[in-house]
């Protein structure tokens, strides 16, 4: 049993993006960071970072005491290697991934993230700020466009931890000023990782935890 601790976040869909494809048991702990949960003392002890998403696992593979951890990409790494799925197995295959994986979690997480701070959140509208992570966002999303020309994922056939980690972020495309409609091999990737199973149960976990966020 994995337990989830989770809020609505791209960071969060990441980790139940994966749970469902695996289909992995799992329980959702939520973690509302609009009333600072995520400070709690219980929290901090699994995630001391004070951000979801994190997770205990109650059975590691070790046989030993159930196991914490955060950082979304590490989540992500931990549970492909725990079921020896979502990552290739070769060496170079492996190796695409995990690029791509720390990819999004160097760049486009953070670039986008602050895009959404600044678009919608910031109390004072500063143009510098905007433009320069709005271009930016536009940047990242070039070179994944570019990525995505001559394969179905982006770490080649198959669908992996990369795909897993990107997908939220480019999922909130419009609240990053971004129109899908320029990035063509982009849209044929989001659109087919839209429509799979895991990610509409995944997604509808939203309703579910948030519901205030579905109308967002």
């Amino acid at each position: 049993m994995i337990d989830l601790y989770y809020w609505t976040t791209p960071n969060g869909h990441k980790v139940s993006l994966f749970l469902e494809e695996a289909g992995l048991p799992y329980r959702i702990h939520p973690i509302n960071i609009g009333k600072d949960e995520q400070f709690q003392p219980h929290f901090l002890k699994i995630s001391p970072n004070n951000r979801i998403p994190a997770i205990v696992d109650q059975q590691p593979a070790d046989g030993g005491e159930p196991l914490s951890l955060f950082e979304s990409g590490a989540i992500l790494l931990y549970l492909a290697e725990k079921t020896g799925r979502f990552i290739p197995q070769d060496l170079r295959g492996r190796q695409e991934c995990l690029q791509w994986l720390f990819w999004q979690m160097g760049g486009l997480g953070p670039m986008a993230g602050q895009n959404h701070h600044f678009n919608r959140f910031a109390p004072e509208k500063l143009p510098y700020a905007i433009q320069r992570y709005m271009k930016e966002t536009a940047r990242l999303y070039g070179v994944l466009d570019k990525r995505l020309a001559d394969r179905t994922f982006v770490a080649g056939a198959e669908y992996s931890i990369a795909d897993m980690a990107i997908y939220p972020w480019i999922d909130r495309h419009a609240w990053q000023e971004q129109d899908l409609e320029d990035f063509p091999n982009l849209k044929r990737w989001y659109l087919g990782i839209q429509a799979r199973p895991a990610t509409v149960r995944a997604y509808a976990l939203v309703e579910q935890v948030n519901p205030a966020a579905v109308k967002k």
